[in-house]
């Protein structure tokens, strides 16, 4: 099988959004009046990224999940997106898994493939994916002001408990490792979370480097500061809910660095408080208060009391790590 008959077999599917689909030189899309295109792009690399003994369907959903998750986070409809894939063999086995994992995504949030590019190396998928805001809508980091509460939807820590699980530091229950094992395999991108907080979102971020991490990226495009209440890790990670029992310091770690979460952080008025849990019923979504925006620069962890912590977490970063 060559080049292009893998592109016709596994992922040419019918356009509906681009007038040329997949096989010319360009895709063409078209936002509608009053809209702005929204363009993420990511990078997953074998042995960084993601195990080799990954289900290809889950990777499939997973390499689409993460860009659609950085659409959720700037309130952002998908529209559709490009492949890049290098692979070391042809196998179709694996192929037709990673496709049909790919397209089911796909389709579910109805973001077509539009076009992209093969080649031989090392295993790599690249996907870079197109949506649209109404102009003026979109969630920023730097809109974050003095008083906005924090929050967060879903659970976190839970992928980096399933990777530290491979790792041999952690002993899980098979029932408690099968669903962390999930959520770092198959995340669920806040799509429609992200459209219901346009107008009552002050700004918002995708978690995939750690919640204090990427926030940090927030407090520092809005030129303010934050206050994290550390008692919320516990309610935040699904183990703990499910019985787990691990030291406070191990879930604050998990939680607040573990990474690969893509959840949403946003901060929002406490005015807003109303429409943002309407917001989190309405998309489904569970959604925890855990912080405040001030306006003194840095971030600040603290106790029940208010009393600052001195333990500190550090963001992931691809070139320190």
């Amino acid at each position: 099988m060559g080049e292009f008959d893998l592109i016709a077999r596994y992922f040419t599917r019918p356009a509906h959004r681009s007038p040329l689909g997949v096989g010319d030189d360009c895709a063409l899309l078209q936002p509608a009046p009053g809209m702005q295109l929204a363009v993420s792009t990511d990078l997953l690399v074998e042995g960084r990224h993601f195990l080799s003994t990954v289900d290809p369907v889950a990777l499939g959903h997973k390499s689409l999940a993460v860009n659609l998750s950085d659409l959720a986070a700037c309130g952002a409809r998908p529209l559709a997106f490009t492949l890049s894939l290098a692979l070391p063999s042809i196998d179709e086995r694996w192929l037709a898994g990673f496709s049909q994992g790919l397209f089911a995504l796909a389709e579910a949030h109805a973001c077509e493939l539009v076009g992209g590019d093969t080649t031989r190396g090392p295993l790599t998928i690249g996907i870079t994916v197109f949506g649209e805001v109404p102009a003026g809508q979109a969630l920023l980091r730097s809109g974050a002001g003095s008083g906005d509460e924090l929050w967060v939807s879903g659970t976190l820590g839970d992928a980096r408990l399933a990777l530290e699980a491979f790792r041999g530091t952690v002993s899980l229950p098979q029932a408690v490792f099968e669903a962390a094992r999930a959520r770092m395999d198959t995340p669920q991108p806040r799509v429609a979370l992200g459209t219901a907080l346009r107008g009552i979102a002050t700004a918002a971020i995708d978690l995939s480097d750690g919640l204090l991490g990427d926030l940090g990226h927030v407090l520092q495009r809005s030129g303010v500061g934050a206050t994290v209440e550390a008692s919320c890790a516990p309610r935040l990670l699904a183990a703990v809910r499910s019985g787990l029992v691990l030291p406070p310091e191990r879930i604050e770690e998990l939680v607040f660095a573990g990474g690969d979460d893509y959840e949403l952080a946003f901060t929002a008025p406490a005015q807003q408080r109303d429409a943002v849990l309407a917001a989190g019923r309405a998309t489904d979504t569970p959604l925890t208060r855990i912080g405040r925006i001030e306006a003194q620069p840095g971030l600040r962890l603290v106790d029940d009391e208010g009393r600052p912590l001195a333990r500190s977490f550090a963001g992931f970063d691809h070139f320190c790590a």
